[in-house]
């Protein structure tokens, strides 16, 4: 497997700087691995292998990787390479406040740093939960050493009653009828306790199972490893495979720039587009290859969406399956093997062979969960991009998880400035709203959030709720959860905190949304438009100190991704090897 010409020797290996022989620096290097009960027989000569590690005790979606690790380690060590431990910050989705999405780029800086700072010759990232796998990929491409992704896995399938439970999905969903009143506290618990049944992400196509699948369409895993639930002994398979792999990849100066270039990063986004992926894919992508330096924007996204049909028939785009039939279905090698044509197979992927040898006898094994070209869920791709007034910079909504009637809608705005007030609001019974209201929140952007939280699936209001309206036009600066659903706007661009159109926007104001011309607009007079700006005044930033201050100082809106732009590679040179003396 792979290019066994073996391009490093052991006096070339990055680690042999710490460890070189006769030198009183690799004197206190070699005695302080004594110290730590190895031998030089251990570790010289073999590479090194860096298991950079999110598990924490309140990441539930990690809760098996003190037992993966040592499947790692042990395909390391069967390899000949020698492997460490490396702690990563967890960065876990459901306990992490306000927004997992602050620490994203303080992950990718720890990550960066851990690998620079220390003998590693390569690493396996071990991530899955939504921010983990773009925080861990984006800090190691600039680190730049030989890296490989164990994705954490989906879950079991949820259950409740007899019937499927999906992530997210159907928490949102029950939700709405319990305010509704027709869901029991009985009930609630119990689909509490169904709904998340095992170890592992989401097993919705939400966000955690969108990133693992663009790293692994990437080619930045073992090809077809992100479909593999996390419970299954196959996955401890796949643990081990990733252990022996990195370490074939360091003899074979297997870096991250020979596999992740224009034409991965487009393969990475056709195969997002046909899974039905989560939103925040654009954002995660965009600043994974802007790392790489691929010059990825939101418009070539948006043409990617209009020529790739959705073909994963799995909530909450599709109707019917969650992510363990889709594994059982064939997986995402099946996938990609029905849209074969569209990709450039031709990309080197982290087994050292290239996407096409990878896909040859994948198999569909069930063509309603993994549908054919000619019988998509959805005509084009999961994802469109649009601009107008409201959105000079873009903005992003999900079709294929929305009712039709809203694809081209008029209505006056409701407009609010917090999710409390928006909270307090959408629970009054007698609050003035039609079904062709527009839902506006802000300050709920990169800066505003603060962080980009997922808060842009605005509850629909209990006055329609209990009209039976189940969506509605709904339109804001943050981000939403991938297993969402729903008319949702999101991620306008600029965000109104830094003065956005979205801050000029009033209640009353008649918005306009026109998804087959990609438009979204406010229909209010220029002059206007230009008065209120005139007189907007910018809010007090939300952070006085600390990382957050850094965080505000430095974050880029969300058509770029979101990164700190002193992080972006065209910013500057990556910093060289450290000095060791």
């Amino acid at each position: 497997m792979g290019d066994h010409s073996h391009k490093k020797t052991p006096d070339t290996l990055r680690s042999s700087r710490w460890f070189a022989p006769d030198d009183l620096r690799s004197f206190g290097h070699r005695s302080r691995m004594m110290q730590l009960g190895y031998s030089e027989e251990d570790y010289i000569g073999k590479p090194i292998i860096g298991i950079l590690n999110t598990w924490s005790e309140l990441n539930s979606c990690h809760g098996h990787f003190p037992e993966r690790v040592e499947d790692v380690r042990r395909g390391v060590l069967q390899a000949g390479g020698f492997a460490v431990e490396m702690p990563s910050l967890s960065v876990d989705e459901s306990f992490t406040k306000p927004t997992s999405m602050l620490y994203r780029n303080m992950l990718a800086m720890e990550t960066e740093e851990t690998i620079r700072s220390h003998p590693l010759d390569g690493v396996v990232l071990m991530g899955g939960c939504d921010k983990t796998t773009p925080g861990l990929i984006m800090g190691a491409i600039t680190a730049g050493v030989p890296l490989i992704f164990m994705p954490a896995g989906p879950m079991l399938s949820g259950n409740y009653a007899g019937k499927p439970l999906g992530s997210g999905s159907d928490a949102w969903k029950f939700w709405d009828e319990r305010r509704a009143g027709n869901v029991t506290d009985q009930e609630w618990l119990g689909m509490q306790g169904g709904i998340a049944r095992s170890v592992g992400t989401c097993m919705t196509m939400g966000t955690a199972s969108t990133m693992t699948a663009i790293a692994d369409s990437m080619g930045l895993t073992l090809t077809g490893a992100s479909s593999i639930p996390a419970a299954d002994s196959g996955h401890k398979r796949m643990s081990a495979d990733c252990g022996r792999r990195i370490v074939d990849m360091v003899w074979e100066d297997l870096v991250p720039s020979k596999l992740i270039t224009d034409a991965s990063i487009k393969n990475a986004a056709i195969v997002a587009m046909a899974t039905g992926c989560s939103t925040n894919a654009v954002v995660h992508l965009i600043a994974m290859a802007r790392r790489a330096g691929v010059k990825l924007e939101l418009d070539d996204l948006d043409a990617l969406g209009r020529i790739t049909p959705l073909l994963a028939n799995v909530r909450p785009s599709g109707k019917d399956y969650l992510m363990e039939d889709f594994y059982f279905a064939g997986g995402l090698r099946a996938l990609m093997k029905q849209i074969e044509t569209k990709l450039d197979t031709s990309c080197i992927t982290a087994n050292g062979k290239t996407l096409g040898e990878n896909l040859e006898g994948a198999v569909v094994y069930n063509d309603d969960v993994i549908r054919p070209l000619d019988n998509p869920v959805y005509e084009e791709g999961s994802l469109a991009i649009l601009r107008g007034n409201l959105c000079p910079d873009g903005a992003v909504i999900k079709p294929a998880a929305c009712d039709p009637k809203y694809y081209k809608h008029k209505g006056p705005a409701l407009v609010f400035d917090s999710y409390p007030e928006m909270k307090e609001a959408i629970n009054d019974e007698d609050l003035d709203v039609t079904p062709d209201t527009v839902l506006v929140l802000r300050n709920a952007g990169p800066q505003g959030g603060p962080g980009f939280p997922e808060w842009g699936m605005l509850p629909i209001p209990k006055a329609l709720i209990k009209q039976g309206h189940r969506d509605m036009l709904r339109i804001s600066d943050a981000r939403m959860s991938g297993t969402s659903y729903g008319a949702c706007v999101l991620h306008v661009a600029p965000e109104s905190f830094i003065g956005g159109p979205l801050a000029l926007l009033k209640t009353g104001d008649i918005v306009s949304l026109d998804l087959e011309n990609r438009s979204l607009d406010m229909l209010v007079d220029e002059d206007e438009i230009a008065r209120r700006k005139a007189e907007w005044v910018a809010p007090k930033p939300r952070f006085q100190r600390g990382y957050g201050y850094m965080f505000s100082q430095h974050v880029t809106q969300a058509d770029k991704g979101c990164d700190f732009d002193y992080l972006e590679r065209d910013f500057g040179e990556a910093a060289g090897e450290p000095d060791i003396f």
